[in-house]
């Protein structure tokens, strides 16, 4: 663990201490972390370092709109590479919310949300996007496979990035 110095004014201190119990953090350094894990994160998107992500894509819709909900599950379809899994609240007697959980290449990720929330009648899209590290490996885990006991095999581990 590396450490450093800094320096706040006075009111900025106390802001960020007020800040730091809001959000139930334990000390300022965890905060800080926090906050600057955010900040590289966003740097990253904005430059496009990020190749590969996982997001979470959220909106809103009215369910009675004529064909919306077949068109959001077809969107899905198509792109199931991307779409790993969607979790669906429903609102009201009309409105739903949708998550969906998305992973694959970052433009394509951005793509297909940007996608689903253009189609006519979704609303309050937002789009949570986290960089990852992809790491594949053959590798032996701690498990047996059949009577043979333990064979090396290849998959990838998603590792978020800083």
């Amino acid at each position: 663990m590396e450490r450093f110095t800094i320096s706040l004014d006075e009111d900025l201190a106390h802001a960020f201490d007020q800040l730091i119990a809001r959000r139930g953090y334990s000390n300022r350094s965890e905060a800080v972390r926090d906050l600057l894990r955010r900040q590289l994160e966003n740097d990253r998107l904005d430059q496009d370092e990020a190749e590969y992500c996982i997001a979470n894509l959220s909106y809103v819709y009215n369910h009675h709109q004529r064909t919306l909900a077949e068109r959001l599950v077809q969107i899905q379809h198509d792109h199931h590479d991307l779409a790993v899994s969607t979790l669906h609240a429903h609102l009201d007697h009309e409105n739903c919310l949708e998550c969906a959980i998305l992973r694959g290449p970052t433009a394509a990720v951005r793509d297909f949300a940007h996608a689903m929330m253009a189609e006519s009648g979704v609303r309050h899209g937002q789009l949570n996007l986290i960089s990852l590290d992809v790491d594949e490996h053959e590798h032996v885990h701690g498990h047996r496979h059949g009577a043979g006991g333990h064979h090396p095999h290849r998959h990838v581990h998603l590792r978020p990035k800083s």
